[in-house]
């Protein structure tokens, strides 16, 4: 016993120890951001019992994540050396609630203003190419402006810094675009018959 009490921990297994507790960490975090993204779409469904128009139903969580977004992660990017994980749950919880209350929106309303015979097109299409290449596309150009040379991997910090500019710039694009995103009853009276009834604004 007095020997195991003066042997030297194994590098390998404080390491394991080590990246578990971080492991457990992140996936309590990444909990929060499910939890208030659950919370944002059942906020999404009441609001659209509400706002009609549809451009002001995603201005209620687009201007605000223009903010948040960024401003939570320039924080974390000086914090992460302090003892704060709950004020980083609380943070990541808005983030979930601006962010993924807009998946549902887009869900809702692509169908509603393309044409019948370019329903499943257009859909698939802006899904696939804005959410999955142009929208992953932004962790590429995080790591890439967060590394500080070619082939050295950034620090935590560089990362929360570059990706609050990134999300800054994501979300400014995406609110200025809102000024020409067509109401529903508007394209459904250019498209004519094709059309699905839907509520006047």
């Amino acid at each position: 016993d007095l020997k195991a009490k003066h042997e030297k921990p194994d590098p390998a297994k404080v390491k394991d120890v080590v990246m578990n507790a971080s492991d457990k960490a992140v996936a309590k975090v990444a909990s929060w951001q499910e939890t208030g993204g659950l919370f944002g779409r059942v906020a999404l469904a009441l609001l659209a019992v509400v706002i009609i128009g549809r451009r002001r139903l995603l201005r209620v969580f687009q201007i605000p994540a223009l903010f948040v977004v960024p401003l939570v992660f320039w924080w974390i990017s000086g914090h992460l050396q302090e003892d704060n994980i709950n004020w980083i749950k609380a943070a990541i919880f808005a983030c979930g609630f601006f962010t993924v209350a807009q998946f549902s929106f887009w869900g809702n309303y692509i169908p509603l203003v393309f044409p019948l015979h370019l329903r499943g097109t257009g859909e698939g299409f802006a899904a696939n190419i804005g959410g999955r290449i142009l929208g992953t596309l932004a962790a590429w150009i995080t790591l890439t402006l967060s590394a500080p040379a070619p082939g050295t991997p950034p620090n935590p910090s560089r990362i929360a810094l570059m990706g609050a500019a990134v999300a800054a710039g994501y979300a400014l694009v995406g609110a200025i675009f809102t000024f020409w995103l067509p109401e529903p009853a508007e394209a459904a009276r250019e498209q004519g018959a094709e059309a699905l009834p839907v509520a006047q604004s």
